[in-house]
Formats: structure tokens, C-alpha cells, sequence
């Protein structure tokens, strides 16, 4: 992808605890955040079912989504509307997932969002289900991978435990993206293994990674650090937030870099050829 129609891609990324199943205290604190957002930004990233936290109750919790949703903006649940009304006002896409059940689908899904300040939502759901902690019973997986273009740029959507699974995420060789994000709910006991995974995905896909996790104990006692992250296509370690703190993480994905770097050492097109199934 040429550089010419892109500058570099403004992110700003909020880690923060979450009030178990609580919509509206959610709502609220990140709201909060939001007002104290530091400077102009493209992509705004919340953590995995941000509005809920981990819940595995969409039929009580989730979001009713209509059959028609995404040429219906007038029947949008209150957590979508309060996305599209931050990616206004601040002029920049949000990203987030969401407990939610489209009408007359069996299953509930947990769904990823980017939603742009106008015009259609994107939206990816989750692939690969923690069946450890029962996730499987609760929704569907998703089938597909969803990478959106947004201000020339090329990025992919992820919702956590995906990042375990480096098949599905592997990038294309023709027409590769460049950021990748992971929106997650990633507990504190195994926090080593995602900051692993993280530079592993960077490095292997020649790409920005962007993991946001959220910190805090959730309804079932488990403890969550946060050690959210930019990590470079070099697989370095761009900016991080410490581990339990509040706020904001900020960083940028240069073009010009990332560029220089795929056609210096041009590892994607050595990659093999697959079919995912």
C-alpha cells in the first residue's frame, strides 16, 4: 500500500476496570476517560465486552441487536449508540466488542465493533471461544476474519484469546494489513503469555499490534493487570501502560516505517500458502 494517501495512524487505547454487567456504570467511566482524551486521534480502542465485562449471561446482559441493525441506526442498543457518539465527537473510529444477540439468531455472539464517526460499522466476531471458562455455551464463533480500511490503513480485528492462535491472524502476502487489534479481558495469572503473544503476532505478520486489556477483579473473582501495549513491526515494545494502572495509552503507526522494513526484509512474501478451514 503507498504511503501518499496515509500519515501516520493516531492511536489512543484505555485501559480501565469494568463493573460487572453494568452498562451504564460502564458508559459513564469511560465517558469520564474520554473528556480527559489528550489531543486528536484516529482509532480509540476499549477493552473486550467493555459495556459487561466477561459475562456469560447475554440473554440477561447482552445487546439486542436488530435483524437489520447496521442500515437501522435508530434501533442500535445504548452501548453502540454511545460508540458512534465518542467516533463523533472526537472524530476518530471506536473500537470495542460487545455481549450481543442478533434477532432470530440461535446463539449470541461476542462481537468486535469499529465504528467510524459516520457511515457503515464493521464488525467482526469472536473466532476462537475460551471454552475454559465456558465461553462455547454461551456464544457462537464467528467464521470469518474482518480487516477494515480506515484513513489508509489496513486493520484487522481481534478479540483476545485469538491471539493464541497464529494461523488465523497470519497475513497475506498480496494484500497484507497493518495493524492488528486485541481487545481482551486477558486474566492477570497468565499476563506473561500475552505480552508474549503480542510481539510474537508483530513480528510474524510484519506488523503494529495493538493489545488492550483491562484491568481489576470481575464478577467470578478473576484479577486482570492490563500491561496493554503498542508493540512495532520489529516486535519491539512501543509504549505499555504499568501493570493495574488507569488511563490512557497512546502511540503511532508510521507508514514510513513499516514500509521501509517489509521491502528491506521482505518476509511475507517468503511465507507459505494456506487455506484456513
Amino acid at each position: 500500500m503507498s504511503t501518499i494517501s496515509r500519515t501516520n495512524l493516531r492511536i489512543a487505547a484505555l485501559q480501565t476496570g469494568l463493573a460487572w454487567e453494568n452498562p451504564a456504570i460502564n458508559t459513564a467511566h469511560i465517558e469520564g476517560h474520554l473528556a480527559h482524551l489528550d489531543g486528536s486521534v484516529d482509532v480509540i480502542v476499549l477493552p473486550e465486552m467493555w459495556a459487561t465485562g466477561f459475562t456469560m449471561d447475554p440473554e440477561t446482559h447482552g445487546c439486542a441487536l436488530a435483524r437489520d441493525w447496521m442500515e437501522n441506526e435508530a434501533a442500535w442498543p445504548a452501548p453502540l449508540v454511545g460508540m458512534r457518539s465518542w467516533a463523533r465527537t472526537h472524530n476518530a473510529a471506536v473500537v470495542g466488542s460487545l455481549s450481543c444477540r442478533v434477532e432470530g439468531d440461535e446463539a449470541a455472539v461476542n462481537r468486535c465493533f469499529f465504528v467510524p464517526p459516520v457511515g457503515p460499522v464493521a464488525h467482526y466476531d469472536k473466532r476462537h471461544l475460551f471454552s475454559f471458562a465456558g465461553e462455547p455455551a454461551a456464544y457462537a464463533p464467528g467464521i470469518g476474519r474482518t480487516v477494515v480500511q480506515w484513513r489508509g490503513w489496513n486493520i484487522l480485528l481481534q478479540v483476545c484469546y485469538d491471539l493464541r492462535f497464529p494461523v488465523f491472524s497470519r497475513n497475506a502476502q498480496d494484500e497484507p494489513y497493518d495493524v492488528a487489534i486485541y481487545v481482551a479481558n486477558w486474566p492477570e495469572v497468565r499476563v506473561a503469555a500475552w505480552s508474549a503473544l503480542l510481539r510474537a503476532r508483530a513480528i510474524e505478520n510484519q506488523c503494529y499490534v495493538v493489545g488492550v486489556n483491562r484491568i481489576g477483579e470481575d464478577g467470578n473473582g478473576i484479577a486482570h493487570s492490563g500491561a496493554s501495549a503498542l508493540i512495532d513491526p520489529y516486535g519491539e515494545t512501543a509504549m505499555e501502560l504499568r501493570p493495574h494502572s488507569e488511563g490512557w495509552l497512546y502511540g503511532e503507526a508510521s507508514p514510513t516505517e513499516l514500509e521501509r522494513y517489509r521491502q528491506k526484509f521482505p518476509v511475507l512474501s517468503d511465507a507459505d500458502g494456506f487455506t484456513l478451514n
